[in-house]
């Protein structure tokens, strides 16, 4: 194990804190990923966080699952590039399969690593979708519409 699992790991248990499934990687990186979902809008929205050897830590929420579509992805795309315009901490992507897919890249070597940190950014991640998940998806589902 990594680590930045082996410290996140500490927090959570400190904390009893147990939203997450661990899978361990065996790959050169020691990646660790932390499975959850955050529920917004009575929708369980599956997020990871991705703690490796590298010197990044991810966050990853998947918003919407293939509902980006020819018919809507102009009006989706320039809802998301506005959005990250006034956003630092994270990004939203559309994926080739029409995911819309929410990231937040960390720089975290070992030695600075801070679990604290990361629940913070994932507070603000959750407090974000709860304020504007609504009106993505309404973009989402007015197909065609332009801004």
């Amino acid at each position: 194990m990594n680590k930045k699992a082996e410290k996140f790991n500490e927090m959570l248990e400190k904390a009893e804190i147990k939203a997450f499934q661990t899978e361990e990687m065996q790959d050169d990186f020691h990646t660790m990923i932390y499975r959850s979902n955050m529920q917004i809008s009575g929708q369980n929205l599956p997020m990871a966080l991705i703690l490796d050897d590298s010197i990044y830590a991810m966050c990853r929420v998947w918003v919407a699952v293939k509902v980006v579509k020819d018919s809507n992805r102009e009006s989706v795309a320039q809802y998301l590039n506005e959005t990250n315009q006034r956003y630092k901490v994270f990004k939203y992507y559309i994926t080739e399969d029409g995911d819309i897919v929410l990231d937040c890249c960390m720089p975290a070597n070992d030695d600075q690593f801070d679990p604290e940190l990361v629940r913070t950014i994932l507070d603000v991640v959750l407090r974000h979708l709860e304020e504007k998940y609504a009106e993505l998806m309404k973009t989402v589902w007015a197909e065609g519409a332009e801004k």
